[in-house]
């Protein structure tokens, strides 16, 4: 019964998809922004765990200043969800055009010099829009995606992002060496690295609390030689910024994994600095923080 109802929750989910495509531009951000105050009006859970995580990252704000950023969260939440469904009718100049961009040459020189680069990035603004920024230039991005639940959708988001240009696999156990054969071939591998609550996940401190961050990235870095660079990704009035830090090197001697754990917080600390420039860009509205649970006081 449970696969009758997410197939059919899947199916009214790509009806809204081609709704939302058909709507004028500003029709469809508005109609966005009312469904933003809806969810933010009902308090949900992940309204309630918005809350928790932004109370973490700005703990000086007060209840007035944090009831704000969980409201500006909420609407920046949206708009990526009303960039996702609109994004097949953008083309190359809008995607480009509405991008600006720091440090560039952290990706563009290795792709450049074909040794592939490694981009780690927290869930923040809109990923997708700076992924096909960079394919719209011609330059090859590969990344990962956990198998979604009914296949229908999974495949949509699939399609999706593959009219962009990139690559996308599936998260399995092939995932790592099929990755280290992309940087091989000089290309960009760009991954969001900001939650992990898998075995295999990292511990770090984040926001001087307890976190889970995926090992992957920096493992791949180390056992292949590509640079490991980070990605904050915010939106500004006409589109997305991008802004990038790195290559990061291991500031300890030691095993490949005690090296690569230390990436992984370097990683963390880098998400820190620009998430707590936007904190209402940063779409955590799921547990990060590893218990007991956090709390506004």
């Amino acid at each position: 019964m449970s696969g009758l109802k997410d197939l059919l929750s899947a199916q009214l989910y790509l009806l809204g998809w081609k709704i939302v495509q058909a709507l004028p531009e500003k029709i469809a951000y508005r109609l966005f922004e009312k469904l933003g105050r809806i969810l933010y009006s009902r308090n949900g859970k992940s309204v309630q765990r918005l809350r928790l995580n932004l109370g973490v990252v700005s703990p000086a704000a007060t209840a007035v200043e944090l009831e704000k950023m969980v409201i500006n969260g909420i609407s920046s939440y949206f708009r990526y969800w009303c960039d996702t469904f609109r994004f097949p009718g953008w083309n190359a100049e809008k995607i480009i055009n509405t991008v600006k961009v720091t440090n560039e040459h952290l990706l563009k020189d290795p792709v450049a010099a074909r040794t592939g680069v490694i981009v780690a990035l927290p869930h923040s603004g809109n990923w997708d829009h700076a992924g096909a920024y960079f394919c719209a230039q011609g330059i090859p991005l590969v990344t990962v995606a956990e198998r979604l639940k009914p296949e229908i959708l999974f495949q949509k988001f699939l399609r999706y992002r593959e009219a962009m240009g990139m690559e996308v696999l599936a998260l399995d156990s092939n995932t790592l060496p099929t990755l280290s054969k992309r940087l091989n071939e000089g290309k960009l591998i760009a991954l969001v690295a900001d939650r992990d609550f898998s075995k295999n996940g990292v511990e770090v401190d984040f926001f001087s609390k307890k976190a889970k961050m995926p090992i992957g990235p920096a493992v791949l870095s180390l056992r292949t030689g590509a640079p490991l660079i980070t990605a904050q990704v915010s939106y500004n009035q006409n589109g997305i910024q991008i802004d990038f830090l790195g290559p990061l090197t291991p500031r300890i001697q030691g095993s490949l994994e005690d090296r690569a754990k230390d990436l992984v917080q370097q990683c963390a600390e880098n998400f820190q600095m620009g998430i707590s420039k936007k904190p209402e860009d940063w779409h955590m509205l799921q547990r990060i923080w590893i218990e007991p649970e956090v709390s506004n006081g």
